[in-house]
């Protein structure tokens, strides 16, 4: 379900209140139970019945009555309360249109004191074994329900935004909520939708970007034409939470496939010459 600012303005304060009980007690329980939120929120088993019909017909909250009255929230839920934090600390004051949407997010236009964009990060049930197994930053050994993986995500897209922002090519990052990040704007499109002049001199200064994030110690992770912006402020490289360090166990496997994924755009696209390893080599005997 796409959000919009209407609906995040109509949540009464007991929804939110509602929503945030069952954020809380989903650190222990997949379907929180109605006796926790009521005792939780101290509101009557009459105003929650009706306050969860609304939530659920909106799509932020889903229920089960078996093997007990429980509910979880969904994604619907979960950007509320962030979108609804960063209002509330004036981060944000309108939600815009959509301006993308990928595997495991959707990027929305705002508006605070200039325009920015809000990501909010989606992992999805499917793939959320895989991003405990192969990401470093999902806790073990605890009950986390995929919504909150989500959080996660974006906790590590942030922290790679702020180190990196001042020095590398990147969207400013402003500010973080559960797993909403809000951004600098960028204007332009992603590379395979955009024309290059000289494609040459842009993969020497793309690899240069790679080179100086490796060096502060973040290796991309998934980098391709789709997660590269071009336009008239130039090229800025997007979507950072799968990143690792140059200490990752796998770091020379994954380094070694972001230039090769990028290289065989620039080869196909561009007709240019470009040796994957050569580029590879080029960055870590400068930086080793």
């Amino acid at each position: 379900m796409t959000l919009s600012a209407d609906r995040i303005r109509e949540l009464h304060r007991y929804e939110l209140k509602i929503l945030r009980s069952i954020e809380h007690f989903m650190e222990r329980y997949d379907w929180v139970p109605l006796e926790h939120i009521i005792r939780n929120t101290r509101l009557s088993l009459g105003e929650i019945e009706y306050r969860i019909g609304r939530l659920i017909s909106y799509g932020m909250v889903k229920g089960t009555m078996v093997p007990y009255q429980g509910y979880t929230l969904l994604f619907g839920g979960y950007d509320s309360l962030a979108l609804a934090s960063l209002a509330h600390t004036k981060v944000i004051s309108a939600l815009g249109d959509i301006r993308g949407e990928g595997k495991e997010s959707v990027v929305y236009e705002a508006i605070a004191v200039g325009p920015v964009v809000v990501k909010l990060h989606h992992v999805g049930q499917r793939s959320f074994q895989s991003i405990r197994k192969n990401r470093g930053f999902m806790p073990e050994n605890m009950h986390c329900p995929w919504v909150f993986a989500s959080h996660y995500s974006a906790e590590q897209e942030y922290i790679a935004l702020k180190a990196l922002h001042e020095h590398v090519a990147t969207p400013v990052p402003i500010a973080m909520n559960r797993n909403a990040i809000a951004m600098s704007f960028i204007s332009g499109n992603t590379l395979n939708r955009v024309k290059l002049e000289d494609p040459l001199d842009t993969w020497e200064w793309l690899l240069g970007e790679v080179k100086k994030a490796y060096e502060m110690g973040y290796i991309h992770g998934d980098l391709s034409e789709y997660n590269i912006i071009g336009g008239p402020d130039g090229c800025f490289l997007i979507d950072w939470p799968q990143w690792v360090p140059p200490t990752h166990e796998n770091a020379d496997e994954i380094l070694l496939h972001d230039i090769t994924t990028l290289a065989a755009y620039f080869t196909r696209r561009y007709k240019l010459e470009i040796n994957p390893k050569d580029a590879f080599f080029s960055i870590i005997r400068q930086v080793r």
